[in-house]
């Protein structure tokens, strides 16, 4: 092209503004590279999760719209990574649900220490999604802790709130029952939101073995507040 001369900008015949991607734009001085998640699905609505043989979204994949039970069933031997789209989902290490529990909400869990670091586990043998049941304004997110089974004990109460230390609120006791009055929480074994983790949704557990401890210890937890603050990415169970 000749000094002063306009570029030819004519996009060719076979440009699909639908289905076209631009994968990279150079000037000068640095080169810019797009990056997206590669998805099975073409669709203009992703299904809620979808989980991948491999780690960073490679291999096999296997979308998923409601619970599965057993993901070997479904052909997945193994999950490296996984794409929720709308979320929560709580999974599990073994099959029907059993064994240690992983949360995930909206986003992108790359490999499985992005999802866990309990260091136990790196399988995932079934998922359902968390029915989570929107907190209205007047209403508060509410959770007693107590050190004992079947509701006695010391206790901790919290109100609306994320606590990542029980030991900096005055709480050092072990948690052996659990009350939800509402909201839906998740539990960790250890401060800061790390070790084993506990989905608590609205409702009684007695003792620890009722929210798949092994041993009663819980030193935070926090709120899953998918559905009241990000509606886009909240799953909406049909029945």
């Amino acid at each position: 092209m000749w000094e002063g001369e306009s570029p030819d900008l004519t996009l060719p015949s076979s440009w699909d503004p639908e289905t076209s991607f631009v994968n990279s734009v150079t000037s000068g001085r640095q080169s810019c590279s797009s990056r997206r998640v590669p998805s099975p699905h073409s669709g203009p609505d992703p299904p809620p999760i979808v989980v991948f043989e491999q780690e960073n979204f490679q291999g096999r994949c296997h979308e998923l719209n409601s619970a599965c039970s057993n993901l070997k069933e479904a052909g997945m031997e193994k999950v490296g990574s996984i794409l929720v789209h709308s979320g929560p989902w709580v999974g599990y290490e073994q099959a029907n649900c059993k064994g240690e529990q992983f949360v995930f909400e909206k986003g992108e869990y790359p490999r499985w220490d992005s999802w866990t670091n309990s260091r136990k586990s790196d399988t995932i043998g079934a998922l359902r999604p968390i029915k989570v049941v929107r907190v209205l304004d007047s209403q508060e997110h509410k959770i007693v802790l107590y050190e004992n089974p079947s509701f006695t004990g010391k206790k901790i109460e919290i109100i609306d709130d994320d606590v990542p230390s029980f030991h900096a609120h005055g709480y050092q006791e072990k948690v052996s029952s659990v009350r939800v009055q509402s909201g839906t929480w998740v539990g960790y074994q250890y401060p800061g939101y790390r070790g084993y983790q506990y989905l608590f949704e609205k409702g009684d557990y007695k003792d620890s073995s009722e929210f798949g401890a092994q041993h009663p210890q819980i030193q935070s937890v926090r709120r899953i507040r998918d559905m009241q603050w990000h509606q886009r990415g909240a799953f909406h169970p049909t029945n």
